[in-house]
């Protein structure tokens, strides 16, 4: 990519920076509420693109407050000598400095500025950041937490970016354009819903791979081409759900993505120019571990060639899919931050430290209207869907009464952004994750899961339902009769919730479950196929898209079985104490032959854990250790090297040491968790049987709403060693649906299900839609021995 422009070019505008001036002051001098003045200030901060000039705008408040003269504070403008390539892993690039002055209003920096040059999909723009000096002449950056483009992470100057043109040049405005009419239209909800994470979805690890093989799998529908397991567990879906695809927080002991070279001693600093070590952001994460700063971006490790257009290559890539186009649902994270965020924000986007790192600063009118205006810019790319994470975590403190409040105020807000893709005008829809009162003790009993729906305008608010949220342990014997009573309340009025139990959360702690507990054996012959048939579990998803009302949702990693876990690698502190916790996903995940394949672990392995007995051996002593310390880092070091006998691994053991060997586990556990890994071991009969349910699902979309009163569902009693659900429903068109499922215990033998003492099933006319394999395309109905995870879907219709 050309990077290199003439610098000498970049200049201050006057007459346009005097016209951006009068606009912001004639807004800041209205008699409107302050709130509703920042909702209007919002939209123009950041660096956008008018015509041959970029206007940049920052809210700087800090800058007051340490009494900084206007004078001493410049937009710096950043573009590199030669050419820039960000497909490289590390590169030394010195940049033309230039620093333009600003005009400050009250709390506003403000330039228009000439000259600089905007980022495509083809080259690569100039970079900025607002820059100030003190007395001493030392100079401090302020990043743009609403940049457009970051492809050195958030802790680097953002690149200016022409977001209009990479917006107009999308491929799926056919798809916009055949929406409902309405300004704005109201977007309802999916029939169903897989959800992905991209770093492990494809073997390229980046969007660009992600859209390649949905565009691929396009291709073979298109002409036809018979279908691979492979291809079916991406198909069926109504809309693709990415885990948060925002920049996230960095190495916290570096190295740096962005490192200035310092100037040698006893020479001046050359204020025209600067130099750069880069590093392209590698970092590994599931999402969550964000810094509230870039949410408007795209992670750069995500993204192959370092361009936010990919993102929006992979929204028209699923809208222009063939037959039916599929939905594109964003996760945003907007509940809290990583205490990294510290680093790159001013104190008034926080409101106090929380589990997590930090609570969000939701009262304060600017920093709420910023975070609305984050997620408008985000949504803009072309999703939807929003899915919000942690919505209980939406709080502010109330001074009268003395209390913590949800703002269920702003959650409103979130719903209520307009979005704009195509010239079409949209709400999108809107689904919630909220477990309030998580985190108190009791949440488990006492969260209704209907928060949010109860409090919002809108009647297809979401939230995702009490068996989709974290705690879920399907592969425990009697978990489905212990949760009989969530599922009744799924029944009655489940039609507005998530449903379906593997998700990027609940597949994560069914790995940190201890295995001695009371494992459902039946599931399989190792911990390793009882995991992956819990999470993926025939008779269970039968229930899911058969019987239980709402939308359903599928992990990738649960339906490919591969491998899932906690994935950061940035940790330096407490990452080995994360991985402690972590580690006892190997008597989950992890046996002999797929630890001893040469491509696993490969890392760990270079450390001198060549099996998997000594590398557990090891985390069951440091997990020990933890506690016993007090996690105390030098003092677990010295006693590992006393263990007797000795343990695999490097030796000595270090504090430094078992800091290696932690990022080692999270980079091996990345590496293995990915779905390309796994595709060769899925099987034609189940893939086809979960495929086939997938399309019966989309076939009738009455299916979400909640049972009526000639519905039936209940579960056979007494059990007798047995765990059978039977589920009836009826259609608006006559159409009967009915399940009979074995969920875990002892068989059910010469069971004749259509016979069974259910009111309305009575009468002939049943005929056998699905059955779960390895029930055999010969069965008919009659007698039939179910045994744990079998079932058997029936339907007839009647005038």
């Amino acid at each position: 990519m050309d990077a290199t422009t003439s610098a000498s070019a970049v200049r201050r505008d006057e007459a346009a920076t005097e016209r951006l001036v009068a606009w912001i002051q004639d807004e800041l001098q209205t008699h409107r509420p302050a709130y509703e003045t920042a909702r209007v200030v919002a939209a123009r901060l950041g660096a956008h693109r008018a015509g041959d000039v970029c206007e940049v705008v920052f809210w700087a408040p800090e800058l007051l407050e340490r009494r900084v003269p206007e004078g001493d504070v410049f937009i710096e403008v950043l573009d590199p000598e030669e050419d820039l390539v960000l497909s490289r892993a590390r590169q030394t690039m010195a940049f033309h400095r230039t620093r333009v002055p600003i005009t400050r209003i009250e709390n506003y920096c403000v330039a228009a500025i000439s000259g600089m040059r905007p980022g495509t999909r083809e080259a690569i723009g100039s970079f900025y950041s607002l820059v100030w000096r003190d007395a001493e002449n030392t100079w401090t950056r302020i990043y743009d937490p609403l940049a457009a483009s970051l492809p050195f992470g958030v802790f680097a100057p953002a690149e200016y970016y022409d977001v209009e043109a990479m917006l107009a040049a999308r491929t799926d405005a056919a798809y916009w354009a055949a929406l409902p009419e309405g300004d704005p239209v109201k977007l309802g909800p999916a029939t169903n819903i897989l959800q992905i994470h991209a770093p492990t979805a494809t073997s390229s690890m980046t969007l660009a791979g992600l859209t390649r093989h949905i565009e691929t799998l396009a291709d073979r529908v298109r002409h036809d081409v018979p279908l691979a397991p492979a291809d079916r567990i991406f198909l069926g879906y109504e809309a693709i759900q990415l885990l948060p695809v925002e920049p996230t927080t960095v190495y916290e002991a570096g190295p740096a993505f962005w490192a200035e070279e310092d100037t040698p001693d006893g020479e001046p600093e050359d204020d025209a120019r600067l130099v750069v070590d880069l590093r392209r952001p590698d970092t590994t994460n599931w999402g969550y571990d964000i810094v509230i700063s870039g949410m408007a971006a795209v992670n750069p490790a995500l993204l192959e060639t370092g361009r936010p257009d990919e993102l929006v290559d992979l929204a028209c890539a699923l809208h222009n899919f063939p037959g039916r186009p599929k939905k594109l649902v964003f996760d945003v994270v907007f509940g809290h931050s990583d205490n990294q965020g510290l680093d790159v924000l001013s104190y008034h986007y926080f409101a106090g430290p929380n589990m997590y790192g930090q609570n969000v600063n939701y009262r304060n009118p600017m920093v709420r209207a910023i975070l609305l205006e984050m997620q408008r810019r985000k949504v803009n790319y072309g999703a939807d869907a929003v899915r919000v994470d942690g919505a209980q975590d939406f709080k502010w403190w109330d001074a009268d009464a003395q209390v913590l409040r949800h703002d269920d105020e702003y959650l409103q807000e979130m719903s209520d952004v307009v979005q704009e893709v195509a010239g079409r005008r949209y709400r999108p829809w809107f689904i919630f994750e909220d477990g309030r009162p998580w985190p108190e003790e009791d949440w488990e009993l006492s969260s209704t899961y209907r928060a949010v729906i109860e409090s919002q305008r809108d009647d297809d608010v979401f939230q995702w339902g009490p068996l989709t949220f974290a705690h879920n342990t399907p592969f425990l014997y009697t978990f489905w009769l212990t949760k009989f009573w969530r599922i009744e309340e799924i029944l009655r009025h489940g039609q507005n919730w998530i449903s379906g139990c593997a998700n990027h959360d609940t597949l994560r702690r069914g790995t940190q479950i201890n295995p001695k507990l009371n494992i459902n054996t039946r599931l399989g012959d190792t911990r390793m196929e009882i995991l992956d048939k819990a999470y993926d579990h025939p008779a269970v998803q039968m229930l899911t898209y058969a019987a239980f009302p709402g939308v359903p949702m599928d992990f990738l990693n649960a339906m490919a079985r591969a491998s899932w876990g906690f994935i950061r690698n940035q940790d330096d502190r407490w990452g080995v104490k994360i991985v402690a916790e972590e580690a006892v996903s190997l008597g989950w995940q992890v046996d002999d032959y797929t630890y001893s394949l040469p491509g696993s672990f490969t890392r760990l392995k270079d450390l001198g854990f060549s099996d998997r007995d000594g590398l557990d051996r090891f985390f069951r002593i440091v997990t020990a250790l933890v506690d016993v310390t007090d996690y105390d880092l030098d003092v677990m070091a010295k006693l590992l090297n006393e263990v007797d006998p000795p343990l695999e691994g490097p030796s000595p053991f270090t504090a430094r040491m078992l800091k290696t060997i932690a990022r080692a586990w999270m980079d091996d556990m990345h590496d293995y968790c990915n779905v390309s890994k796994y595709l060769d071991r899925l099987g034609e009969a189940h893939t086809e049987y979960m495929l086939a349910l997938r399309e019966f699902r989309i076939a009738r979309p009455w299916l979400r709403g909640a049972l009526g009163p000639s519905d039936h569902f209940d579960y056979q009693a007494p059990t007798r060693g047995s765990v059978a659900f039977r589920s009836l429903r009826h259609g608006p068109d006559g159409e009967q649906v009915f399940v009979v499922a074995h969920l875990e215990g002892k068989p059910l033998l010469g069971l004749s299900p259509t016979e069974l003492p259910i009111p309305g099933l009575d009468g002939g006319g049943w005929e056998v839609a699905l059955a779960t394999p390895p029930i055999g395309a010969d069965y008919r109905g009659g007698p039939i021995d179910l045994h744990d995870s079998m079932a058997v879907l029936f339907t007839r219709r009647r005038g």
